[in-house]
């Protein structure tokens, strides 16, 4: 038999054997292709370049360093977007106003921010007990016609009136906290109800008039009293020729409130309480304690606003203090914007102050007409908001 196969072979005759051997090495070899594992010359022009996994490297990480770039962009903008905005308004109203950065110019703009910022503050202490105190701007207004009426009228001297405005201030808040704590009133109401009483007893004592030396009272008789100088030289003295005292006393509050609210224990447990009553409850927390405490802290320093205020003007203005408490509201929610916190904190309101100051002084010295800024204020606040919230969101 193999000698008839040799003889067909010969004769140029295939045996069904080689047909059959031929067709399985031509299969392994169409299989190989591919598959890409014929390791035969033939096939190399059919396999995938031994180039492409490094390509595949590469663009891997490409994709991974423009990930990290945008992280690292998205972040910057985050944390730093307010300040951003801050120094684009700063070099827009430089531009306008080449006034605008002489030093007697910011040191306007930060007595103003001192009344804005105290305000502020309280408003985030009462924030963070998920509180909201919306009587800040009546406190410090009646305030404001509390200690021209004790001076013109009373004939307080300094000290005297100084302390009868923190103690009133504290009582208020007493007021609301035991509205709010006590009774349950929701805080948005007990404030606001607050607010009204407030604005409409301010104008009871003068009858609706400005308190100023020599005043007319309802009664007929003319006041006696006047502004004692020390309490005019808290809100007009300069520390070292331009430095104005209530910015000196603002900056070490806003100092102090930041230790004891991120630092302490005491700020730790507001936090808690803010965020999750029912469980500071139970890890031991006095939570109406703390919740009353607030509100007594925002009143009082808004009171302090209003004796800043009464001594840089020199009478009571029955329209003074009309923005506050909007300029310090704003101040506050800001604040959450400041370095990515989305919380409230002591130094993103004193850099929302800054923000509200520089805003309001830079449209005064372009002469905007004053029906308008309050929607120009309004319109820069809710965009840089808007933008910096937005941003957050973006990357979640």
């Amino acid at each position: 038999m193999s000698g008839e196969a040799n003889v067909e072979n010969k004769g140029g005759i295939a045996s069904p054997q080689s047909v059959v051997r031929e067709s399985l090495q031509t299969t392994s070899k169409v299989s190989g292709v591919i598959k890409g594992t014929d390791p035969s010359p033939a096939c190399e022009d059919a396999r995938p370049p031994r180039s492409s996994g490094q390509a595949s490297q590469f663009i891997g990480r490409a994709s991974a360093d423009g990930i990290w770039i945008r992280s690292f962009f998205g972040q910057f903008l985050r944390q730093y977007a307010i300040f951003l905005i801050l120094a684009v308004l700063i070099l827009f109203f430089q531009v306008r106003e080449p006034a605008f950065l002489r030093i007697n110019n910011l040191f306007s703009v930060l007595q103003s921010v001192a009344v804005v910022a105290l305000l502020g503050i309280g408003v985030t202490v009462t924030l963070a007990v998920d509180g909201f105190d919306l009587s800040v701007g009546s406190i410090a207004a009646f305030t404001l016609m509390l200690t021209s009426y004790a001076m013109v009228v009373l004939q307080f001297n300094a000290a005297e009136t100084v302390a009868l405005a923190l103690f009133t201030g504290a009582m208020i808040g007493l007021v609301n906290g035991l509205l709010i704590v006590g009774l349950r009133i929701p805080d948005l109401l007990a404030t606001l109800g607050t607010m009204f009483l407030l604005a409409g007893l301010q104008l009871i004592p003068s009858a609706g008039r400005s308190i100023t030396v020599g005043l007319n009272l309802p009664d007929g008789s003319v006041a006696n009293g006047s502004f004692d100088p020390a309490f005019l030289a808290l809100g007009r003295y300069k520390l070292w020729g331009s430095v104005p005292l209530p910015v000196v006393v603002v900056a070490l509050l806003t100092i102090v409130f930041w230790f004891l609210m991120e630092r302490t224990r005491w700020g730790r447990v507001f936090y808690a309480v803010g965020g999750n009553e029912t469980a500071a409850y139970l890890a031991g927390a006095s939570v109406k304690r703390y919740r009353i405490l607030a509100y007594v802290i925002s009143a009082t320093l808004a009171s302090l606003g209003g004796v800043f205020v009464s001594a840089r003007v020199g009478r009571g203005d029955v329209f003074a203090g009309s923005s506050l408490l909007l300029d310090s509201v704003a101040a506050a929610l800001i604040g959450f914007a400041v370095l990515n916190q989305r919380r409230a904190n002591v130094i993103g309101t004193a850099v929302g102050a800054v923000f509200v100051g520089i805003v309001l002084n830079g449209l005064t010295m372009l002469n905007v007409p004053y029906y308008t800024q309050d929607f120009v204020k309004g319109l820069v606040l809710v965009g840089a908001l808007a933008l910096t919230f937005g941003i957050g969101r973006g990357r979640r």
